[in-house]
């Protein structure tokens, strides 16, 4: 009989390893073609909705709190700025679009995002280029770093 329970716990010993390990092995899955289209989402919809709905909550949810942008004149801001100018000014823009050049996700929860932003207001365009560095913490994605320049009227 004691060689049965032996044999018993040590069947149960390995179901639990196995069973935990299983476990580890699903959190730590990184499945990059969801991240990316996760971050795509981010950046060419939700961002801009954000600015053109004057949508507070919503920016929010994409800034990190520790959140700096160094605009094209090189002036730095941060989270509290941008969403107190979010609530003061109203986008004027006809059109807006994000044009991704790249996107790179790394297993570390790090994300690069860069490329063009093109306004389309009374006929008139112009684009900037913009690089934004995102970090991933409690399964959110969060913008902690933006670098703005280059904008042209064409």
């Amino acid at each position: 009989m004691c060689i049965y329970k032996i044999k018993l716990i040590f069947l149960l010993l390995i179901s639990v390893i196995f069973a935990c390990s299983k476990k580890s092995e699903s959190k730590t899955d990184f499945d990059l073609e969801h991240e990316k289209k996760t971050l795509r989402h981010m950046k060419e919809v939700l961002w801009p909705k954000s600015y053109s709905t004057n949508d507070t909550a919503l920016l929010n949810t994409i800034l990190h709190d520790d959140f700096q942008l160094v605009d094209g004149s090189g002036e730095i801001t941060d989270k509290k700025f941008e969403m107190n100018w979010i609530k003061e000014n109203k986008i004027k823009h006809d059109s807006f679009w994000y044009e991704i050049k790249r996107l790179d996700v790394y297993h570390d929860n790090t994300a690069i995002i860069s490329g063009t932003g093109h306004i389309i207001n009374n006929d008139k365009k112009a684009i900037y280029q913009s690089s934004n560095i995102l970090i991933k913490q409690d399964s959110l994605w969060k913008a902690i770093s933006s670098h703005v320049s280059g904008y042209k009227e064409m």
